[in-house]
């Protein structure tokens, strides 16, 4: 084992373990009424060091929807030529959701019990989401400002915001079937 290997694995597992104590007492306490040094007390760390890897609470309460986001981005773009950015969605959405870990499990209680939270980590995903209307309106030849692809947008967000809590394939098969009929009814998408 070289000595980088075991500096980033040590690096991975202190920050998840401010992950694991912030989200803990996020959904205990709350969130306003958590300080810094009480996430650094029970992650055993310094408060100095909760900072270093995420500059403010806001930040490492949103850090692992943040992350879901940058990887739905990237599925959205990076996707196979030919791909539609539909397909990329349901594949995105069938991988992401396949096995949540316990600390997704602990992000997700923690947002169910602090609103204002999960209003932000929401409106994060359909930021993202308004990338895919982009790539919709290219599928289809027209303006991402458009009725059609914003409205998808729209669906896509919700969509994807009620399969981060209902994890079950029968409920990711609903959904997908949702989206792509909606989707069937905008002008020049094809779902099939």
């Amino acid at each position: 084992m070289t000595t980088e290997g075991l500096r980033e694995r040590s690096k991975a597992r202190r920050r998840d373990a401010i992950l694991r104590a912030a989200y803990e007492l996020f959904a205990e306490r709350g969130f306003e009424a958590t300080t810094i040094a009480d996430i650094a007390e029970r992650a055993e760390v310094s408060a100095r060091t909760v900072t270093l890897y995420f500059p403010s609470k806001l930040e490492l309460a949103l850090a692992q929807s943040a992350a879901m986001a940058d990887r739905l981005a990237v599925a959205l773009r990076e996707r196979r030529v030919g791909r539609r950015a539909v397909d990329a969605l349901e594949d995105w959405v069938r991988e992401e959701l396949a096995q949540p870990s316990e600390l997704d499990d602990l992000a997700e209680r923690m947002l169910d019990l602090n609103p204002q939270l999960k209003a932000v980590a929401n409106a994060r995903i359909a930021d993202v989401v308004e990338e895919g209307a982009r790539l919709l309106a290219e599928e289809q030849g027209s303006a991402p400002s458009d009725f059609g692809p914003r409205m998808a947008a729209a669906a896509a967000a919700a969509v994807v915001s009620e399969l981060c809590h209902r994890h079950d394939a029968s409920d990711i098969d609903a959904a997908m079937a949702f989206l792509r009929a909606g989707l069937s009814t905008l002008p020049g998408t094809q779902t099939e």
